[in-house]
């Protein structure tokens, strides 16, 4: 069959649940990841005949898509930071949101390493909650001598996350373990950022379905009447295991920005701020934990 065709295909079937970039979007994605071709390659060969073979990997592709399943656990994979990982429904697709949180610690890291005399293997770094690891792994990767560490509850994320720190060459310390019954933590660390849980149970009829049907629940909600459950405990955990001085970073709730701000203001933290991501959300938050 021509590639043409099967393209023209894609936008038959999914034209009536995705828009028509998207769906383009998607088809070059497939063809690159199964085919290894270009997304131009159909302006130098209009022609191009698909072998039998690779014709059902496209299609089983398309019938993934037309179950809205999000099109990286179709392939397997994700881009975040320049990075490559490994994703399946065991863990969330990283966000572009989430790249922001990551360059905005690099910033203020490279700010601190410009007045500070001791250099950079003298951080320790903890990603609460770190699914497919992409935040302890870009950090890693983008601060050479940290010493990054990764906490998640779930043992198959966690696996997950090991897969990615190993296919992008770094070193990160895996911590099996939940953040609301941390008890007996002994290490101190310079930055503690998290992206927990933080989207309420009444938010689900916003949501997509692919993001719903999918992506793993335990990652995404908290109840509706305790929708800080894991910021108020990552807090007090910041309190007992950041160093004096050390930075304390959250992705947030969009809708919830004052009241996450407020449990920092609360608590012994200074240089709070609550900062807007791309589309204009607030999304991220900073604070500084007093000496």
């Amino acid at each position: 069959m021509l590639l043409k065709e099967i393209k023209d295909i894609y936008h038959l079937e999914l034209d009536p649940l995705f828009p028509k970039e998207e769906v383009d979007s998607f088809f070059y994605m497939v063809i690159e990841h199964y085919l290894g071709l270009e997304r131009f390659i159909l302006a130098l060969e209009p022609n191009l005949v698909v072998s039998k073979e690779k014709e059902s990997d496209l299609f089983y592709a398309l019938s993934q898509l037309k179950l809205q399943r999000p099109i990286q656990y179709i392939l397997g994979h994700a881009h975040f930071c320049e990075l490559s990982l490994q994703v399946d429904e065991n863990v969330l697709i990283p966000r572009p949101e989430t790249e922001e949180l990551v360059f905005w610690i690099l910033e203020l890291v490279q700010q601190r390493n410009s007045k500070q005399t001791s250099k950079e293997h003298s951080l320790r770094i903890l990603d609460i909650g770190t699914g497919s690891g992409c935040i302890a792994i870009a950090l890693a990767k983008n601060i050479p001598h940290a010493k990054v560490f990764a906490m998640d509850v779930s043992e198959k994320a966690l696996k997950v996350a090991k897969r990615n720190a190993l296919a992008n060459n770094v070193e990160v310390h895996f911590i099996e373990a939940d953040i609301l019954k941390v008890h007996d933590h002994k290490d101190k660390y310079d930055i503690v950022v998290s992206n927990p849980p933080y989207v309420r149970e009444l938010e689900k009829q916003e949501m997509k379905k692919n993001v719903l049907e999918h992506e793993p629940d335990m990652a995404l909600f908290v109840p509706n009447e305790d929708p800080l459950l894991f910021y108020n405990s990552i807090v007090q955990f910041s309190i007992d295991h950041l160093s004096p001085g050390g930075m304390l970073f959250f992705e947030i709730n969009q809708y919830l920005g004052t009241e996450t701000k407020l449990l920092l203001g609360k608590e012994n933290f200074s240089e709070i701020e609550l900062r807007k991501d791309m589309f204009g959300n607030h999304r991220m938050l900073k604070g500084v934990l007093r000496p």
